[in-house]
């Protein structure tokens, strides 16, 4: 008797990636790119590039007619299921998109929320994913039945998307309430844990950076934080904090967030900011940078602009250049917006050693020299010191405890006499 054997691979969806170039020096190209490693993070694979030079984007289809045509032929020649734009079309536009080409289409909007969907492990990621998926289809919904079902999916079937086909703009309403309910509560808990990391005087090194830039490895060789960390786009989502013990007696606390973007939906920035704003509360901004990346200034444009949106200005910010062993040094490495630079290797461990210093040193630059004697009955307070900063002499005297310590110039009133 003959036996069958099945295929049971799980078929790649076929994609085509179609962008508008609106002038000459724009970055559609290189958006583009990007937009092909985000769809092979999600799993699919790109078999077309379609750029359209245009005066601006066209306001029914995203692109002229001639395209169309052009991006038909290619969807029967290639096999092609699914075409993605780069820019977020309107419900107008995607709805005629969909019925010119009669494939699926969606938006880079629709993937990166696919990918955070595809990402999330936590409670609060998967809440925080459902909220802006949530947002981005009210903002979307055309009205009927077939209207719905066009939002239903990005690359494959995963997320709170998928299972929300049918529904309508009050139970849609009624959810985004629910969700943003529950957010609040764990937005609370945040707080607590944060007024309690302020009340133990540790420095907070929040790591910000364009995706892929290299934090989480950072972050696995400085702590041992065993993140995951992947040589792909949103290989983590969900914010990790972690203690490091300095060799002088110090210790620091880092935060590894979400990376940034191009174009990261403004539905992700409103749901991810709560987590995202763990970089407002830290001492020093750590932005790490690929060198190795040839659109590494677009990419430090765009960590500052949306650490601009959140309101972050005010912080010191230390630049790490990462992946300096792929470095071809023919660039002028530069951040004229950091208060310091080091060039490090976070897989290799090179620099790592100059980056803590540098840290080090900078946590230092807000902190001022205590010298003084506490009468014994107000041992209590050297503690606190020793929680606060720095203790460098610290000597029991018939009169009281002297004691010399660096400490930061905020909690300086509280061990005046």
């Amino acid at each position: 008797m003959e036996t069958k054997t099945f295929e049971t691979a799980e078929k790649k969806e076929r994609v085509i990636l179609v962008a508008v170039a609106t002038s000459d020096n724009d970055d559609t190209v290189q958006s583009l790119d990007e937009l092909e490693e985000l769809v092979q993070t999600a799993g699919a694979e790109t078999v077309a590039k379609v750029i359209q030079n245009r005066e601006r984007i066209h306001p029914g289809t995203y692109i002229g007619k001639g395209k169309i045509e052009e991006i038909q032929g290619l969807i029967y020649s290639l096999g092609v299921d699914t075409v993605i734009c780069d820019d977020e079309l309107s419900p107008a536009q995607n709805y005629n998109l969909e019925e010119a080409l009669d494939v699926k289409v969606i938006d880079r909007t629709v993937l990166i929320l696919d990918i955070f969907a595809k990402r999330a492990s936590t409670s609060e990621g998967k809440l925080q994913v459902e909220l802006a998926q949530l947002r981005y289809r009210a903002s979307h919904l055309i009205g009927g039945r077939s209207g719905l079902s066009r939002l239903g999916a990005g690359i494959g079937t995963r997320g709170p998307g998928e299972q929300k086909l049918e529904v309508d703009r009050r139970i849609i309403k009624e959810r985004i309430t629910q969700v943003r309910r529950e957010l609040e509560n764990v937005k609370q808990t945040r707080e607590l844990t944060r007024k309690k990391r302020q009340e133990n005087f540790v420095p907070v090194v929040a790591i910000a950076g364009y995706t892929n830039a290299g934090k989480s490895t950072l972050l696995n060789k400085l702590t041992g934080a065993g993140v995951l960390s992947e040589d792909k786009l949103f290989a983590t989502l969900d914010p990790v904090t972690r203690r490091l013990s300095l060799e002088n007696g110090g210790e620091m606390l880092f935060t590894d967030t979400v990376g940034f973007i191009r174009k990261l939906p403004h539905h992700l920035i409103q749901a991810f900011r709560s987590t995202l704003e763990e970089a407002k509360y830290a001492d020093i901004i750590l932005h790490v940078a690929d060198c190795s990346n040839p659109d590494i200034d677009n990419q430090m444009y765009t960590v500052y602009d949306t650490l601009g949106k959140l309101g972050i200005g005010d912080k010191k910010i230390v630049t790490a250049f990462n992946k300096i062993d792929l470095f071809d040094g023919d660039v002028n490495l530069k951040d004229l917006r950091a208060d310091k630079t080091v060039k490090i290797s976070a897989k290799n461990g090179t620099g790592l050693e100059k980056l803590l210093d540098v840290l080090t040193e900078t946590a230092k630059e807000g902190k001022v020299i205590l010298e003084r004697v506490f009468p014994y009955n107000e041992a209590s307070k050297i503690n606190e010191i020793h929680k606060a900063g720095q203790v460098i002499e610290e000597d029991y005297r018939n009169n009281g405890i002297y004691v010399r310590a660096d400490i930061p110039r905020e909690y300086m009133y509280m061990f005046e006499k």
